[in-house]
């Protein structure tokens, strides 16, 4: 019985260390991911031609992240300014000179449940990873 006991214990312990590299990575891709997607739509939107996020860009931005596996609906996206105007409206870009902020989120959800398992320290399931980044506008609206 002690020798089927051990058996169990150390396949689990080496099935962990087998795998945990596998999702600690898919951990890693996500916010990379999300951090790229943040610097692409501030790229965008920060630029001479728009300046501003819209909703249409922030649509478009669930799109592609939902190809990459992420849930569109559990994404959080905040769009703010450093002047406090709004940020996501196409009648009223966002003037040259003001920082335009935007910040995703995702929830970490069960990512980490198996170090739970073994009694390692893990995230809040209800916690989420984020992104996040600040570029000046460069619009400058015709005269």
């Amino acid at each position: 019985m002690k020798q089927l006991l051990m058996f169990i214990l150390l396949s689990g312990l080496i099935c962990w260390m087998m795998f945990a590299p596998v999702y600690k990575h898919l951990a890693i891709m996500r916010q990379a991911l999300l951090q790229q997607e943040v610097d692409y739509l501030l790229e965008v939107g920060a630029s001479g031609t728009y300046g501003y996020i819209g909703e249409s860009m922030i649509r478009q931005s669930r799109e592609r992240l939902a190809a990459r596996g992420f849930v569109a609906g559990d994404l959080v996206y905040e769009v703010s300014t450093t002047s406090g105007v709004d940020a996501t409206s196409s009648a009223s870009p966002v003037p040259r000179g003001t920082g335009i902020r935007l910040v995703i989120r995702y929830p970490y959800k069960n990512l980490f449940a198996i170090d739970r398992l073994i009694g390692a320290a893990v995230p809040d399931p209800s916690g989420m990873m984020s992104a996040s980044g600040m570029k000046m506008s460069e619009y400058v609206p015709d005269r």
